[in-house]
């Protein structure tokens, strides 16, 4: 069995599908279908059930993720023990995150990271989703929900809070807002809830029960250009709304908090990479505490 076969394996089985793999590998879909080709004759099974709508691992290519992820694994820990310099920090890390974070805050630092780190190769996935790590579809990742199972490493980064926002040109013209009552007359902006992948992001009843959005959004970054553009009132994250001063944060009261984890998988705890990186951005939400978590007066929402 040739190991540069199982690393396109690896890449399939990841991306679920030949054409994101090959995409990702810098190889063509042909090339990349005759490796895996080549893997399943050298194996003699079938390791995808191929169709129109992507490659789905068979009972003895889902055996044969877990083996090839174990040698991934020990590969990248032995090169690590191997590399050099305890200063050394190199290669590529994927860092997943949610979309908000992601977009909204990290890339926006991530040349402070590249500057301190000048020969790592940074990947920034933010989407709306929980990522698997064990698949390494991150080698380090940020979540809104705290992993309870599997080989994994968990650091608190930060707690975090969101609120009520609307845009001053929308409540110019909307409909009186004297109490959260009231908001049942208004439009509401939230997530399309058949889509919320964690229960840490159906908070809209913590703000008002029986919430019904008018506009549902799959992502917190849409949410919050649909309210900047007067569209209605929704729960933004603060560390977010504040770079728009046309937003009003409405009755603080009623402020929600949630938690950032840092998480990587156990088999990664000696990379340099993933420790720097997990050093990093402990150092910039410590710094930015006050972003995520800001003190608000009543004056203001009053205003």
């Amino acid at each position: 069995m040739n190991w540069d076969d199982t690393k396109y394996f690896l890449a399939v089985a990841r991306a679920g599908q030949m054409l994101g793999a090959a995409n990702r590998l810098g190889v063509s879909q042909a090339k990349l279908s005759r490796r895996i080709s080549s893997l399943e004759e050298a194996l003699n099974t079938t390791l995808f059930e191929r169709s129109i709508g992507g490659c789905e691992l068979t009972k003895d290519g889902r055996a044969m993720l877990e083996i090839a992820i174990k040698i991934e694994q020990e590969f990248a820990t032995a090169t690590t023990k191997l590399k050099g310099a305890e200063d050394d920090v190199s290669g590529t890390i994927r860092i997943g995150s949610t979309d908000g974070l992601g977009i909204s805050y990290l890339s926006k630092r991530l040349h402070l990271l590249s500057e301190r780190f000048p020969d790592l190769h940074i990947q920034l996935v933010p989407m709306l989703r929980s990522f698997s790590l064990s698949q390494r579809e991150a080698d380090i990742a940020i979540m809104v929900e705290r992993p309870e199972k599997g080989r994994l490493r968990v650091r608190k980064l930060s707690e975090y809070s969101l609120a009520l926002y609307a845009s001053k040109a929308y409540l110019k013209s909307a409909p009186p807002l004297v109490n959260i009552q009231d908001l049942h007359n208004h439009r509401l902006i939230g997530y399309v809830e058949d889509m919320i992948f964690t229960q840490e992001l159906n908070y809209n009843t913590e703000i008002l029960e029986n919430w019904r959005s008018n506009i549902e959004i799959s992502s917190s970054i849409g949410q919050l250009m649909a309210v900047q553009s007067g569209a209605g009132i929704g729960i933004l994250h603060d560390f977010m709304a504040q770079d728009y001063p046309d937003l009003i944060r409405l009755f603080p009261e009623n402020q929600i908090e949630r938690t950032f984890w840092t998480v990587w998988h156990e088999s990664m705890k000696n990379t340099r990479r993933v420790a720097a990186v997990a050093q990093f951005l402990n150092e910039m939400a410590q710094t930015d505490r006050s972003l995520f978590m800001p003190r608000y007066h009543t004056k203001r929402i009053a205003d």
